[in-house]
Order: structure tokens, then sequence, then C-alpha cells
């Protein structure tokens, strides 16, 4: 029987190409002239000697050694091949016994890393590897337990970070379904009713169409710079993502067509979206291009429509628009963003505009049971009108 001590200190002699020291049951240590020493289980297939490779030394405890061969031991008295059956673990891309929560997280995140944005592929790693990896990254996955993950996701609660509680559990979800096929049981059932409820996010909206006058009344008297004032007049007009809106560029614009293109490679999708899909469209209603054409004059060369203020190399700051909305008294009632969900809900309550037309003037997704490859219609010459009647009605709300 082989000791720890003995299996450290075991060396190759010098006029031998290995040396291999056994232990019972025919495992045995194999030790090189290079001082490499691997782990082999010797047995006996359809009357050859084989032997199965268990792993070196320096990963595999002589205790774990142990366990693995008892493993393959137990296929092998049950009339199968261990050789084979580990050649056929590989093929099917099975997951190893002893594969660690972060080895599988980490082969999760680069399974979807290709079909995700940039973005979303970093602030998802940089969070498995905060969050997750230093309570339980180094557990067998196979062994890991629900309460081990709960305890994870608790000390990111304890932080106050209910929101990153909730994606992390979300991302270890995701894991396990990763390995269903491998058959290990999904520990994060039953997590979710221990941790606190995250209920999402609402971006302040005003939907009340005379208050919603009253805003837009507002930002016509707004007296600060021309920039910002047109970005704050056309955020309700267009209700496009602030992203999108901050950062148009004048070479976007088809003044003839009174049309604004969103690239691809702009918009939120995924990366697969961003490569490969095609531009956002959004049409100008009259007022929009008049308010453009107002502020040309004003930017000189710069590419973009919104030019910050101290570099014309750059658009205005995301706070930008933000901060005018409070110094108008309405930063609490009326986000940025929330222009979206203020046009969508007067759009349909009091024009009642169609759902799809709507949708794909915000750039959402198609909501269809076939998906996207059947359904790419982008409505342009319904959302037209569409655009038009909104904008006359944002004026005849100022006019009450």
């Amino acid at each position: 029987m082989l000791t720890d001590p003995i299996c450290k200190s075991a060396l190759c002699p010098a006029d031998k190409k290995r040396q291999r020291l056994y232990d019972a049951e025919n495992l045995y240590l194999e030790v090189l002239p290079s001082g490499n020493k691997s782990w082999f289980w010797k047995y006996w297939f359809e009357g050859k000697e084989k032997r199965f490779a268990i792993g070196s030394y320096s990963k595999v405890s002589l205790k774990n050694a142990r366990i693995k061969r008892d493993g393959v031991k137990q296929q092998h008295q049950a009339g199968q091949d261990p050789n084979s059956i580990k050649k056929l673990q590989k093929q099917t891309n099975r997951l190893p016994d002893e594969a660690t929560f972060s080895e599988v997280a980490l082969a999760w995140y680069k399974n979807k890393e290709t079909s995700w944005s940039v973005d979303h592929a970093k602030r998802t790693l940089r969070q498995i590897e905060r969050d997750l990896f230093p309570v339980i990254g180094a557990r067998p996955i196979r062994e890991l337990a629900g309460l081990e993950i709960l305890q994870a996701l608790k000390k990111i609660e304890d932080r106050g970070a209910i929101e990153t509680a909730d994606r992390g559990l979300m991302i270890c979800r995701q894991v396990y379904d990763f390995v269903a096929l491998d058959g290990i049981p999904d520990a994060t059932r039953g997590i979710k009713a221990k941790l606190q409820t995250y209920r999402g996010k609402n971006f302040a909206a005003i939907t009340d169409p005379k208050l919603f006058g009253e805003l837009l009344k507002s930002i016509d008297l707004y007296h600060g710079g021309i920039v910002v004032k047109t970005a704050l007049k056309l955020a309700p007009i267009l209700f496009q993502r602030p992203l999108n809106l901050r950062t148009m560029r004048w070479s976007q614009i088809d003044f003839d067509e009174q049309l604004w293109t969103i690239p691809a490679a702009e918009m939120k999708r995924t990366l697969e979206g961003k490569e490969n899909g095609q531009p956002h469209y959004v049409p100008l209603p009259a007022q929009a291009i008049e308010l453009l054409k107002e502020l040309k004059p004003y930017v000189g060369n710069s590419e973009y429509v919104f030019r910050g203020e101290r570099q014309a190399s750059q658009p205005i700051s995301d706070n930008s628009v933000r901060s005018a909305l409070y110094s108008l008294g309405y930063g609490a009632l009326q986000s940025w963003h929330g222009f979206r969900a203020s046009a969508r809900t007067m759009l349909a309550e009091q024009l009642n505009e169609p759902t799809e037309h709507l949708e794909a003037q915000l750039a959402h997704a198609v909501k269809d049971a076939n998906g996207t490859s059947y359904n790419r219609a982008i409505y342009i010459k319904q959302r037209r009108p569409i655009m038009q009647r909104w904008a006359d009605y944002l004026d005849e709300l100022k006019a009450k």
C-alpha cells in the first residue's frame, strides 16, 4: 500500500524509462525520469491487458485516485470497458466527475459568449468571478448543495445588491441547465423562495396626457443650451433609447426621406444581431426635421447631432438630459428612458395605434410564435404616419 510521503518522494532511477509503485487492487503510480507522476489502473478486458489513466499526481491525490479506481472497477465488473466509456464521454463532451463549479461556469460562459454583446459578456464574467467563484467556485458541481449556492447569493444581498443576487441565481440556473444531460440535479431549486423578492426597476414615466402636456410646456421654457434643449425636445417625439439619441450622427439622417437610420451595431441586441441584423429605421415627423435643421448651424463640423459641450468629437453625456429634467422639477416623475414608456402607453390608449407597429418603433424583439426567422417586418410605411400623428398629438397637448 502506498502512502502520501512515498508518493511525494518517489523518483525514477536513472537507468529506467519509468518506475511503477503499486497500491492495492492494481492501482499504481508511474514516475518518469522527468519527474512527472501519473496514476493508472491495470485491468484485463476480453483477454487483453489494459490500463486506465486516472490523472497526474499533481492534480489527483492518493485518496482520490483510489476513489476513481473504485468507480472504474464497477464499470469493469459490469462487463464494460472503462476506456471505451471514457472515449465515449469525450466524444459527447460529458462532464468529468471532478469538474468544479468554476470550470463548468466558464465552459457555459464560453459557449454563450459568442451570442452576446461584448458589454453583456463582460458584465456576466465579472459577476461570476466576483460573486460566485470565491464562495462556490472550487466545489465539485456534482457535490455542490443548494444551501452553498444560497450562501453565496446571501452575501450579495447583504451588501444591498438585491438585483445582482437575483441575476446571480439566474446565472446559476443556466449553468445547471448547461450540464443537465450529465445527470446532475439542479441544486438551485427552492433558492428563489429564500431570497429577497426583486421586482425589477421601472423607469419613471408620465402617462397621463394632461400632466405630459405640462411637461412639454416646461421643456419649451428650458433655459439651457440649444444642444441639450433640442435633445430634450426630441426625446418625447422620437422615444428612442437615450444612448441612440445622444449618439445620433448627421450621417445617419436623410432629410429628403425624413428618416433616421441607426446601424445594427449600435442597437441593443445580441452579438449576432449587432453583426448581421438590419438597421433600425426611425421615421422623422415634420417637427423633428425642423428641430434638427434649427440645431445644425450651432454644432459646427461635429459628426454628432448633439455634440459635447467641451469636445465636438464627443456626444453629450447620458446625464445631460437627465439633469435638465431635474432642473425643470420633473426628474422624479419622468426619466429620459421613460419617454419610451410614455409614448408606448399614450399611443396605444389615446391614439389606438396597433401594438406591432409600436413595438417595431421601439425596436423591441418580435412577439411572434415563429420568431424573427419568419417575421422580419419593420412596418416602416405604417410607422411614418404614426410618428406624424404622435408629433401632432404632442403639439395638441401643449396647446391645451
